[in-house]
């Protein structure tokens, strides 16, 4: 019980209770100004922030009910002598101490576009056929990953492999958080199997380069002219249908001052593959602001440039043993198949604990 109520002290510090409690207060009083819809983007905005805030306090006055709840429980059992309810404090004791736990990690999601939705790029590297089947099967973890969250998943943009698989795959990933939980994603993932392309069944090592960046709404500014942008329109490279493949609906968007490439055919409308295109242009280029210093740029850039041995941040090994291993924390997991479902929290709370942890942080 002592150790559960520190780890609660300790979350009300970490995500300043007393002070989102007082912020909170603030913004409804903002919220009844009778001009706040004056300004939409600003109403908006405070909107987004009181539910990010109301989230936080909910979640933790929760938890502080929750434990004073289960001391008056535990109060009452001790007198009746009554095991049952003993055995029933215990458990809730021990569910409490797993979700604080949760919460203190969540907690370091406090850089500004952690709340937001995420576009998650996967790119085949050294493996060929192997690779591009590799990427699928991220993709398919990602998916299961939000899935398993409650966030929705839509395909931006797919370049199919020549037999199986994909060459590239752009992923957007909307819900609360879904950019803070994945950022962490970033680098080179290795996959070792028995290839089932490999006639001779031999064991095959390929890799595939994940990247992510958060989607930006209309509040913050960044532009982008027109003369800074090449445009290219082809085909849609989806399956079936009898627009798919006849119009020139896909769009492509080249800065040409950064040399990023963002690319849509998620819709029929060349105009709207357009706009969504130039989301996620702005996002990217929110993301390279955001990293400040040139060097951390050239590292991201690197990484996903040279896709192949020794830059790797996870290994999949699925032959001729099971287990996945995170090369920054360590974090080992044998249920190799799980974790291709989706089940990957114990990889990405270990990774923001990591990071937190860095120097620089």
């Amino acid at each position: 019980m002592d150790a559960l109520r520190d780890s609660l002290a300790k979350l009300k510090v970490a995500v300043a209770l007393d002070k989102k409690v007082l912020e909170l207060s603030e913004i409804d009083k903002q919220s009844n100004n009778s001009d706040l819809w004056d300004d939409l983007a600003f109403a908006k905005d405070l909107l987004k922030k009181r539910a990010s805030i109301a989230n936080v306090v909910a979640l933790v006055s929760g938890y502080i009910k929750k434990f004073e709840n289960v001391l008056e429980l535990l109060s009452l059992a001790e007198t009746e002598k009554d095991q049952d309810l003993y055995d029933d404090c215990a458990n809730t004791i021990l569910q409490l101490s797993i979700d604080v736990e949760k919460a203190k990690i969540a907690s370091f999601l406090s850089e500004e576009a952690d709340e937001n939705n995420c576009f998650l790029e996967i790119n085949s590297g050294a493996g060929g056929t192997e690779a591009q089947d590799w990427v699928a099967m991220l993709a398919r973890m990602y998916s299961r990953w939000a899935d398993l969250h409650g966030f929705e998943v839509t395909v931006i943009d797919e370049t199919p492999g020549e037999e199986a698989g994909s060459k590239s795959i752009t992923l957007k990933i909307s819900g609360y958080q879904s950019y803070g939980w994945l950022k962490t994603e970033n680098g080179v993932h290795r996959l070792v199997r028995i290839s089932p392309f490999d006639a001779n069944a031999r064991r095959h090592t390929s890799f595939a380069s994940v990247y992510t960046y958060p989607e930006m709404d209309d509040t913050v500014q960044i532009t982008i002219e027109e003369k800074d942008l090449k445009v290219d329109t082809y085909r849609s490279s989806g399956a079936g249908g009898q627009h798919v493949n006849k119009t020139d609906s896909a769009i492509r968007l080249t800065h040409i001052p950064t040399g990023i490439v963002v690319s849509c055919q998620v819709d029929r409308s060349q105009h709207r593959n357009r706009a969504i295109a130039l989301s996620m242009l702005k996002a990217r280029l929110y993301e390279v602001e955001m990293r400040k210093k040139q060097e951390r740029l050239d590292e991201a850039m690197q990484e996903k440039k040279d896709i192949a041995w020794g830059n790797q941040i996870r290994s999949y090994v699925l032959q001729p043993y099971q287990l996945v291993k995170d090369t920054r924390t360590g974090i080992e997991v044998g249920n190799a198949q799980a974790v291709l479902d989706g089940n990957i929290d114990t990889f990405l709370e270990a990774a923001l604990v990591y990071n937190k942890n860095l120097p620089n942080n």
